[in-house]
């Protein structure tokens, strides 16, 4: 953590002179939190003498507006997918040239054809999961399988959720019956009235991100709204945990390497991609971060501990009651925006 701190002041201290990665041999690289396991950027840098410069965020929405309004200061993202929709649409990413990515032939055959960006045309899957709850088996003796129990005022104080428009607004359509994409007004409506009520009746202990995960390790709540990577990152170190899909449905989300078309490092970020993509380096970041690999030759050197894992490797069933996320555009957006902010604001 404190090597991430220290790049990451290097990196907002070079800025204030150059643009971000105007010098031979770095990559710049937008990612999520703890989304890399430490020794493989090592390994990266040591393989290729390519200095990686390693930046995070938090939400999709905040890497949104940095990639837009400094387009020429990242080599390597990683958005997920419906960001990615939208990063396509404004024209910021550029083609990708799978040329240079030979060992993009271990992707799954499931993630090379999504929705949002057809044949792959500008994203390199990385990592997928699900949306569920995380709960502790010693605060909660029913059964979890529905997005109910969020609402139940048995649990107030207990329940974390994620401080997330699209997470958040989501679950709380799909539990109402209505889609996560909705953009009728009157549906956002009654899921905003929803969250209200929830927060009002003192079931929120917290809207928090990614702290939340090291929360229900240490047991200072009884369930969470949380990814299924950090659900079983805190499965690991809390025996007590246990995480759930919903059987009303839930989002499914690819997370995916990208290249800003203004990147200032083009071909070092090609090759930090197709180190990404090796087998063994795919490997290592899945047991590190523990989302699901989108690398079947990496599943492959994971065996059987992977394949058994349920969180890791939902079946058929869990993964036909679930679906993207898609962008939402403006009206609609706004209208989201004002309605969290209702929620937030509700006392």
């Amino acid at each position: 953590m404190k090597k991430m701190l220290a790049v990451l002041l290097a990196v907002l201290m070079s800025a204030a002179v150059l643009p971000l990665a105007a010098a031979e041999g770095t990559v710049v690289v937008y990612n999520w939190e703890d989304y890399i396991d430490p020794d493989v950027q090592d390994l990266f840098e040591q393989e290729t003498g390519i200095q990686v410069k390693y930046v995070n965020f938090t939400q999709n929405e905040d890497m949104l507006v940095e990639v837009r309004t400094s387009p020429n200061t990242f080599d390597v993202v990683f958005p997920s997918d419906y960001a990615i929709e939208r990063l396509i649409k404004e024209d910021l990413l550029a083609e990708l040239d799978y040329s240079k990515l030979p060992n993009a032939e271990n992707l799954l055959d499931w993630v090379r054809d999504l929705p949002y960006d057809p044949q792959g045309a500008h994203s390199v899957p990385y990592m997928w999961g699900t949306l569920g709850i995380l709960y502790n088996t010693t605060m909660i003796t029913e059964e979890v399988d529905s997005w109910a129990i969020l609402f139940d005022k048995k649990y107030q104080k207990d329940v974390l959720m994620w401080d997330s428009i699209r997470d958040s607004m989501g679950l709380a359509l799909i539990y109402l019956g209505y889609s996560a994409n909705s953009r009728n007004a009157k549906e956002i409506q009654e899921a905003t009235q929803l969250l209200i009520q929830q927060k009002v009746d003192g079931i929120v202990k917290a809207y928090q991100g990614d702290e939340m995960k090291d929360k229900m390790v240490a047991g200072e709540a009884a369930m969470a709204v949380q990814y299924s990577g950090d659900a079983q990152y805190a499965i690991d170190l809390n025996e007590n945990l246990a995480y759930a899909v919903p059987k009303e449905g839930s989002n499914i989300f690819v997370d995916a390497m990208v290249i800003p078309k203004d990147a200032p490092n083009m071909d070092n970020a090609y090759t930090f991609i197709n180190f990404m993509l090796r087998p063994d380096i795919a490997q290592r970041n899945c047991e590190y971060i523990r989302y699901s690999s989108t690398n079947k030759a990496a599943i492959d050197l994971m065996g059987e501990e992977y394949t058994s894992n349920p969180n890791l490797n939902p079946s058929q069933e869990v993964l036909d009651r679930c679906g993207f996320y898609e962008d939402i555009e403006e009206p609609f957006l706004t209208l989201y925006n004002n309605r969290w902010s209702e929620v937030k604001n509700a006392k």
